[in-house]
């Protein structure tokens, strides 16, 4: 039976998981990063295919990485020549999800003190998913293109479990589907084989809790507005 004092430790883990958006340059073990992945490993997978695979990206090499990235980003004429290999986000929009997606960005811009005439900061501000938000360590993750969308799910359940290990450890994480625009320089950066497509990006460090824009808390919604009990 699994005591009180491990449930709390499992609870908080989740609650306190939250899209960090600035890090400190405290260096991550190597040791630490292998533990966070071999443990998110254990995530289900349909028939046990284990659909992931990451690339770890630090010093030198996360900033090349990074900086090629920003190069194209910062050009609008090259920027535009990119798109999304998938689609992350519905093609119509309709409430709730589009009232929380706007009230996710305003509040964030709001604590930077962005308003939404400064379209120079916003760019700034989104410039700086390509930078890992200054975190030491960079992941990329791909996944093979034989597998269909429940390989996808499980994905998902592997990400969450890299986080939640990473918030058992001090360290926190920033999930980025950002990087999926870019995906062409991605791979030609990487040297990904044809058959691998990109997943997203993910920041993992020690979040800087001194900067504003950590101080965001995203709402949810309480269990009764999602939640039927059929008995």
């Amino acid at each position: 039976m699994i005591s009180n004092r491990v449930q709390e430790t499992v609870d908080e883990n989740i609650r306190s998981r939250r899209s960090l958006r600035a890090f400190l340059n405290t260096p991550v073990a190597n040791e630490d990063i292998e533990a966070i992945l071999d443990v998110a490993a254990r995530a289900p997978s349909g028939t046990n295919t284990q659909p992931w695979k990451v690339y770890v990206l630090k010093g030198d090499r996360l900033h090349s990485f990074s900086e090629k990235i920003l190069a194209t980003y910062n050009q609008p004429e090259l920027a535009e020549q990119h798109a999304e290999e998938y689609r992350y986000y519905p093609t119509e929009w309709r409430s709730p999800y589009i009232d929380r997606r706007r009230m996710v960005g305003w509040d964030l811009y709001a604590l930077l003190g962005l308003g939404r005439e400064n379209k120079r900061g916003m760019h700034q501000q989104h410039a700086r998913n390509f930078q890992f938000f200054d975190a030491p360590v960079g992941l990329i993750f791909t996944i093979d293109r034989v597998m269909e969308q429940g390989s996808w799910l499980d994905y998902g359940m592997f990400l969450q479990n890299i986080m939640l290990a990473a918030r058992a450890r001090g360290l926190d994480t920033c999930p980025q589907a950002a990087f999926t625009q870019f995906h062409r320089i991605v791979a030609e950066e990487l040297k990904l084989p044809d058959n691998e497509m990109l997943v997203c990006g993910m920041s993992l460090g020690f979040a800087d809790m001194n900067k504003i824009e950590n101080s965001l808390v995203t709402e949810r919604a309480s269990v009764a507005e999602f939640v039927q009990f059929l008995e």
